[in-house]
């Protein structure tokens, strides 16, 4: 799953800049207004729509980085392993979206606007009510926006960064590591893929939050409001901490799961065949 800032309703700030001047401001701001139950508002649709679109995107990257792998063959999969990364993961994360899009409408309105939900059982039918069915997914080419180039990024750096500390960091092949350090491994080059996944994905995760709080709005009005300074710099340096500790987490409860089952984790790529 991938919560990003919305876990704790700092979207808020992106909405409201004259009001949450800062994120520290921001957090005292909620806190007062809507008590500490505020930071956990929208929980439900954030829980749901993101185990859909996280279950969707690492399943369907396996079977595309495979799929693909074999339509090139060994040769350039191995040669030309970095596309196979960013192909699949694109691939993988246009299904998960369409999963993701509904809940992330109703997440956004419920955390962004006081008074509208107490969350996605009532929530759900009034947004639907009052934008159609379709309106649920008017967000989702700006979703794309952000997911997909975050996910390439997240999927393709986190490969590399793996393979590299294999084969500069750690004396041992990965064959003969420990399953623990296997899996310290993945924590890491988590984390580090994460940071770089907050970056690529900000200015377009910011367009997500406006045009899904602000009913009728267009991307011409969220770049007029925000600005695009604002776009790409506001709220990033939290995004950054949050999506680096939740991406290395989920690439170490993800790898977790394929050691349980008997599945070598992710990453450190083989050696290409060798040469008839």
């Amino acid at each position: 799953m991938d919560f990003g800032m919305s876990r704790f309703n700092v979207y808020c700030k992106i909405i409201d800049p004259a009001k949450y001047k800062s994120i520290s401001s921001g957090f005292g701001v909620l806190l007062r207004e809507q008590g500490f139950k505020g930071f956990f508002r929208g929980w439900v649709p954030t829980l749901l729509g993101y185990s859909a679109q996280g279950a969707g995107k690492f399943g369907f990257y396996e079977f595309f980085k495979k799929y693909y792998s074999d339509i090139v063959g060994p040769e350039y999969a191995s040669k030309y392993k970095t596309l196979v990364y960013l192909a699949g993961s694109a691939s993988a994360e246009v299904i998960a979206d369409v999963a993701l899009c509904p809940m992330e409408a109703v997440k956004v309105r419920v955390q962004t606007q006081p008074g509208f939900a107490r969350g996605l059982a009532d929530g759900l039918p009034k947004f639907v009510k009052s934008e159609g069915v379709l309106g649920l997914y008017k967000g989702l080419v700006p979703l794309w926006g952000r997911q997909i180039p975050y996910t390439m990024m997240k999927f393709a750096s986190f490969e590399t960064i793996v393979e590299m500390m294999y084969k500069y960091a750690i004396p041992t092949p990965k064959d003969q590591c420990s399953k623990s350090l296997q899996l310290g491994v993945s924590f890491a080059g988590g984390y580090v893929a994460g940071v770089f996944c907050a970056v690529v994905s900000h200015p377009a995760d910011n367009l997500v939050s406006f045009l899904n709080n602000a009913k009728g709005a267009s991307v011409g009005d969220a770049v007029k409001k925000l600005g695009l300074w604002g776009l790409f710099t506001r709220g990033l340096p939290i995004r950054i901490v949050m999506i680096g500790t939740l991406t290395g987490a989920q690439w170490g409860i993800y790898d977790a799961f394929k050691v349980f089952v008997g599945l070598p984790t992710t990453g450190g790529a083989p050696p290409p065949p060798a040469k008839a």
